[in-house]
């Protein structure tokens, strides 16, 4: 499926349940190679696309031999007319029956480690790698996460992230699921539509990644003008709220603290997980803050290169890290079984790197906090072939590899820096032809035109840009992207020029040492200094 969050969606995902059969669920920012590349690696026999993902699908049409022209199903969901030989619904209708009709269920039986659902995410390199979910699987995060709510068949849930991904479907249509609740949704996410949707709908949970939290405080400020005591008294105080719980991870504690309040929530649960599902912690209120929850499993532990373990965090009064090199490495799960990951689809050469040597490698940093006797774990970013922007993983040298197709540019490298609210942005440093310079408005419309007709996705477009003579080199030639990323976009880190976007912008502008320094009281006021500072 190519699908935004429709309710064809969900008939998909439990009709592949009573069918014995495996949904593939494709990220819809996926763009020409890429995206062929994944739907053969499936194996699929048939796709449903949503109308407004046609085009590129037709794009790459050629390079996907194994699904038949009629097996190529289109859901309407803009105003042009699809043929009936491939609308979805006509098809249902056709071959299947007319809406409404009572269909026997099929005399399967469905085993619980049947494969139900393929959920890519992306790798270091290559393409994006499918992560097997069964049906065991999938029930057992329902019931987890329901039980952790303390949910009811009264539940109701918001699903306005994405549904192709693991944050949706784990943490919000399993755990309504698990209880027989209810399950709300918007296409895509809408800050602006977002509180009239939880009072609209009755929503008493939902399920977030990261930034769509400060977009929400940001819309509801603006839309009451900034008067904190009649947002409380509209959403809060609002006679048709029953929202109580939010769950998910990257949100800052300012805003966690700001949203509970605005919105009267009992409590906010940040938690660290992958698709995989090997390693996975709860924030509850009372944890330390900025963590992501006690480890429980006595098997998580955080690594270093060579695999020993690292010695827990030492903090000042101030709550900085006193041990930061010592303390900070791999998230892993030492044990002889790899928990709830079952595997990625078809491809062993991934398993093994993923879960070597009795190790499950999470390739995410982490520290603990001892505090009490309970083990505390706190998320401290990605590897540095990986950026994780907006909830989603991408690959720095994919990013990268686009950007050297600019005329201009000879050579570029890009990754992942710190955000004020969560996660992390998009840096490229750019190395330009000789008798080249950048050009702020030009490097933006490239960026433009690669996510129009190329394979790149808007999440993809760097924050910031740095232009640089020459790049340091590893022994075997390989630019040395850590030097930049701890360099970030601090102007005292280098003389090199530094240019930005903020949100809206059309071009990039210079990033001087003012902007800095007000970027810098953003941080500090996000509680999120630490990250300018750990380099």
């Amino acid at each position: 499926m190519l699908l935004e969050n429709h309710l064809e969606l969900l008939a998909l995902f439990g009709g592949c349940a009573i069918g014995d059969l495996t949904l593939f669920g494709i990220n819809t920012g996926l763009r020409g190679e890429t995206l062929a590349g994944v739907i053969n690696h499936s194996r699929s026999r048939l796709i449903v696309v949503d109308e407004r993902f046609y085009e590129e699908l037709e794009r790459v049409r050629g390079d996907i031999p194994g699904i038949a022209e009629e097996n190529i199903l289109v859901l309407p969901s803009g105003a042009d007319e699809v043929p009936a030989a491939h609308d979805l619904r006509s098809c249902l209708d056709a071959e299947v029956g007319e809406s409404g009709a009572d269909l026997e269920f099929p005399d399967l039986n469905v085993a619980p480690d049947k494969n139900l659902m393929v959920i890519y995410t992306s790798g270091t390199t290559g393409l994006p790698k499918g992560i097997n979910n069964n049906h065991m699987k999938l029930c057992a995060t329902g019931m987890a996460v329901s039980m952790n709510l303390g949910l009811g068949q009264d539940a109701v849930g918001y699903a306005c992230m994405p549904l192709f991904h693991s944050n949706s479907i784990f943490l919000g249509l399993m755990p309504a699921f698990w209880v027989g609740g209810a399950l709300s949704m918007r296409e895509r996410f809408s800050a602006s539509k977002f509180a009239d949707d939880v009072l609209n709908y009755g929503v008493t949970f939902w399920n977030y990644v990261g930034e769509p939290v400060h977009y929400v405080l940001a819309a509801l400020s603006k839309r009451f003008d900034h008067d904190e005591e009649r947002i409380r008294a509209e959403i809060a105080g609002h006679p048709g709220n029953k929202f109580r719980y939010a769950l998910g991870n990257g949100a800052a504690p300012p805003d966690i603290d700001r949203f509970m309040d605005w919105f009267g929530l009992e409590d906010v649960f940040e938690l660290y997980g992958s698709t995989e599902a090997a390693i996975s912690t709860f924030r509850r209120l009372g944890d330390p803050r900025g963590s992501v929850g006690e480890i429980t499993d006595p098997a998580v532990k955080i690594l270093d290169e060579h695999d020993n373990e690292k010695p827990a965090a030492e903090i000042d009064s101030d709550g900085k890290i006193l041990n930061y090199d010592d303390a900070v490495g791999e998230i892993c799960r030492v044990a002889g079984d790899t928990a709830l990951f079952q595997g990625y689809f078809d491809n062993p050469g991934a398993n093994a790197d993923k879960y070597r040597g009795g190790v499950y490698h999470s390739g995410d940093l982490g520290h603990i906090l001892v505090r009490d006797g309970k083990r505390f774990l706190y998320f401290d970013g990605r590897t540095d072939d990986w950026i994780r922007k907006d909830g989603e993983n991408f690959s720095a040298l994919q990013v990268a590899r686009l950007l050297c197709e600019h005329q201009d540019i000879v050579l570029a490298a890009a990754y992942g820096v710190p955000c004020v609210v969560s996660d992390e942005l998009v840096m490229a440093a750019l190395k330009m032809k000789v008798g080249s310079e950048f050009d702020p408005t030009g490097f933006f419309e490239f960026c433009e035109h690669q996510v129009l007709s190329g394979g790149m996705d808007r999440k993809w477009i760097p924050d910031f840009v740095r232009v640089v003579d020459d790049f340091s080199y590893t022994g075997t030639q390989k630019i040395l992207v850590r030097h930049l990323k701890a360099q970030h976009f601090d102007p005292a880190n280098s003389a090199d020029p530094l240019y930005w976007r903020e949100r809206g912008d059309k071009s990039y502008k210079q990033f001087t040492v003012e902007d800095y320094r007000a970027l810098r009281a953003s941080f500090e006021a996000a509680e999120r200094l630490t990250l300018l500072d750990r380099s």
